[in-house]
């Protein structure tokens, strides 16, 4: 792409010599003050379109240690040194075109050299607004959107100038001095309208209507509770937007990541240059339970915790809960762990919650297993086999494992159960099967079940 703006750039430099000297010459030859005006304008154009050079080689630069944000804002600069002497070339133009009005007039000699200049530098102008008026478009650079306004700003000053060829031609001399004026004024409010957005760039202005099409992309992306803030702001051709989003907090940490992701391909889907930075809040949901907000915080302690129970006591709440932890601490650090999970609880659910916990160890998740023999496996699944037909809900006991580890017995199994019992109903019924079992096997270090629906068949 800097290529692209680079060579725009060269072409723009190459075209404002050629008229510049072409008008300068064609100026002096007729003494049109008008002319010669517009000669300087477009010397100032051979300027500025170096400038613009310049400041598009420097912009290309990538960001370092030194520059964060990159050389973008090298642009913006020349912009505003073009500004300047955009100024001054409209105030000395002014001041001769008034005196030659109150003064003896000059002459103006007309010839059909300095008209084919004029219709020359029309052509090219026209070209070069047109050539960098796209490039400024699809590279987003404000350098060539302020050459594009000098060739535009010298196209509508060649076409005063003729004008005022004709009338000095009709009789008129004094045309001459006032179309000077008249470009004077016209460069002055186009140097203008390039300062004021120039100043807006360098003092990080947002650019206009892009934080509402921001807020609608982002609003639009699923997972996305609200949008707390936007930030937009410009250097050279890049656009830096900082984001502040609000999402669900019990959004798992990779799922964020994936959220933030989309978030920058939707907002580069319509402004490629972007450069977004999101940063995420965490927000309670409405629809959160007690129980989703107790789990959450333990999670966020990466402490486990089951069989939580929460009940309402005229207008408080009441939490307890079983939390497994390592069965090698002591108790004294065990209750430390349950009483900072505690205030974190009421923290959240007001300083009234009574909040109870049951200590129990945590269960080894990662054992050295071996298969028992046959006769240890046999024992194990007749006691299942026998507890779950005088369990009455419990049947089809198959698929029995039996693993010996340092710690105990580890019994894997699958049972079946009718389809249409609650899962409470079938739990319960499961437990009341297991601890008969352990009864029988006392080496058992837990029992893991995996429980289906009852087959038609059966």
């Amino acid at each position: 792409m800097s290529d692209v703006k680079e060579n725009a750039a060269l072409s723009s430099i190459a075209a404002s010599i050629i008229i510049t000297l072409g008008k300068g010459g064609a100026g002096m030859a007729t003494g049109s003050l008008a002319l010669l005006s517009d000669a300087a304008h477009s010397l100032l154009d051979v300027v500025g379109t170096t400038m613009t050079w310049l400041a598009i080689r420097a912009a290309s630069k990538p960001a370092d240690d030194g520059h964060h944000y990159g050389h973008g804002k090298v642009e913006s600069i020349a912009a505003l040194a073009e500004t300047a002497f955009l100024f001054l070339l409209s105030g000395a133009v002014a001041i001769e075109g008034i005196r030659r009005l109150w003064e003896e007039q000059a002459t103006v000699l007309v010839h059909w050299s300095a008209i084919a200049v004029l219709i020359v530098s029309i052509v090219i102008d026209s070209w070069r607004f047109i050539a960098l008026r796209r490039v400024a478009r699809a590279t987003n650079s404000e350098a060539l959107a302020a050459d594009a306004l000098h060739f535009s700003a010298d196209l509508v000053n060649s076409v005063l100038v003729l004008l005022a060829f004709g009338a000095t031609a009709m009789g008129y001399p004094q045309a001459d001095a006032l179309v000077a004026i008249g470009v004077a004024v016209f460069i002055a409010v186009a140097g203008f309208q390039l300062a004021r957005r120039t100043l807006d760039t360098l003092l990080d202005a947002a650019p206009k209507g892009i934080a509402s099409d921001i807020r609608t992309i982002v609003r639009g992306v699923n997972g996305v509770v609200n949008v707390d803030d936007v930030r937009a702001r410009r250097a050279g051709s890049d656009l830096f937007i900082d984001l502040e989003i609000g999402v669900a907090r019990s959004m798992p940490f990779d799922r964020l990541g994936s959220l933030k992701t989309t978030i920058i391909d939707a907002i580069r889907s319509k402004f490629p240059t972007a450069n977004v930075t999101v940063t995420a809040t965490p927000v309670v949901l409405n629809e959160e339970t007690v129980l989703e907000r107790v789990i959450l915080i333990a999670a966020r302690r990466r402490l486990p915790v089951h069989h939580v129970t929460v009940q309402e006591l005229a207008g408080n709440l009441s939490v307890s809960l079983d939390l497994e932890v390592d069965g090698g601490l002591s108790l004294g650090e065990a209750h430390r762990h349950a009483t900072n999970l505690e205030a974190a609880i009421r923290e959240e659910l007001g300083t009234e919650t009574e909040v109870e916990t049951h200590i129990e160890p945590l269960v080894i998740s990662s054992l050295v297993g071996r298969d028992v023999g046959e006769n240890d496996k046999a024992v194990v699944e007749t006691s299942l086999v026998r507890h779950a037909g005088q369990n009455g809900l419990i049947s089809d006991v198959h698929n029995v494992r039996v693993r010996a580890t340092d710690h105990g017995l580890v019994v894997n199994y699958h049972c079946r159960a009718n389809p249409v019992l609650d899962i409470t109903t079938v739990h319960e019924a499961v437990d009341r099967l297991e601890r008969a079992v352990r009864l029988d096997v006392p080496d058992i270090l837990r029992i893991v079940s995996h429980t289906e629906p009852l087959r038609p068949d059966r």
